[in-house]
């Protein structure tokens, strides 16, 4: 992380890098010009693709996985574990062959993002398939025992507890997808300027950025791929953070915390019953002015 920032600062303190393109700067000019903000889009609108494809596909394979065992089970669980060991190359030459070769579908972000769910997907329904198993039986006992079907028990029961979990993974597929250059550099192509549209035209994404600027033996250039090198791990920091601020927020512990609160205002209302006890008790006694910690109208508190 000190490496790549250190050799990025150069162009990191400059606004352009984050506002401008490369349409307009070439690689001699200097760091005033030009940026990456085309692969900041880029990068956004293929994430954004792929998780529309991931989140359900993965999703739905998880709860088939946990919640009707069997040998098709088995067999597409195997298939999950072998795509978490799949090389991003072969992903990217798949979707490369079938979608732009065979069907004729342009380099695209569309096709940039399908490539990259592919990548996603193994981390998601693995995850997934982690937090469904620790859903406790007895609340599907429960639903089931109340009437409830095996339907209505997974969407008011299992996913609903999983809720925190899933979201976990959904991040964590994310921080995944959002680093690969493989799949990206055989399906979008590379643009220098800033094309909004994944449907049509080259698409560049922060990775692919990284790996154009630091082939250039100029040392502005350089420069630029090591900033943008540094954002990119920003990037994935922060999703790696909100992982874990969100997987920490298990149904357990939200319920102790809600204990935890209930258990203070019941202090807080006790000792304040008993100050207001003891405030009657003197003023009925006569012993003068009540004790000055004591409110103006506090006597008056329910």
């Amino acid at each position: 992380v000190v490496f790549t920032v250190a050799r990025g600062a150069s162009a990191l303190p400059h606004l352009n890098f984050f506002t401008d393109d490369m349409a307009q700067a070439g690689p001699l000019d200097p760091l005033d010009r030009g940026g990456i903000w085309h692969a900041i889009v880029g990068t956004l609108l293929q994430i954004a693709i792929a998780l529309v494809i991931t989140v359900p596909l993965g999703l739905l394979t998880a709860l088939f996985l946990s919640e009707m065992p069997g040998r098709l089970a088995r067999l597409v669980r195997t298939v999950v574990e072998a795509m978490t060991a799949l090389p991003s190359i072969v992903a990217g030459l798949f979707v490369y062959a079938t979608l732009i070769l065979a069907l004729g579908v342009p380099k695209s972000g569309v096709a940039a993002a399908t490539a990259i769910s592919i990548m996603m997907l193994p981390i998601m329904v693995r995850s997934s398939d982690v937090v469904l198993r620790l859903v406790p039986g007895t609340l599907k006992e429960a639903s089931y025992a109340l009437g409830a079907g095996q339907l209505r028990t997974v969407t008011h029961v299992v996913l609903p507890t999983a809720r925190s979990g899933l979201t976990t993974a959904v991040i964590l597929a994310t921080a995944r997808g959002i680093g690969e250059t493989s799949p990206v550099l055989l399906t979008s192509g590379f643009t220098a300027a800033l094309n909004a549209d994944p449907t049509q035209g080259p698409m560049v994404s922060l990775p692919l950025a990284i790996f154009q600027f630091v082939k250039s033996p100029e040392p502005t250039m350089v420069a630029r791929g090591f900033g943008t090198a540094a954002v990119l791990m920003l990037l994935v920091l922060l999703l790696f953070v909100v992982a874990r601020v969100v997987g920490g927020r298990t149904p357990l512990t939200v319920d102790a915390q809600r204990r935890r609160r209930e258990q203070r205002r019941a202090a807080l209302a006790a000792a304040w019953r008993s100050e207001l006890q003891r405030t009657r008790a003197l003023l009925r006694r006569g012993r003068g002015q009540r004790p000055s910690s004591v409110p103006v109208a506090l006597e008056e508190i329910p």
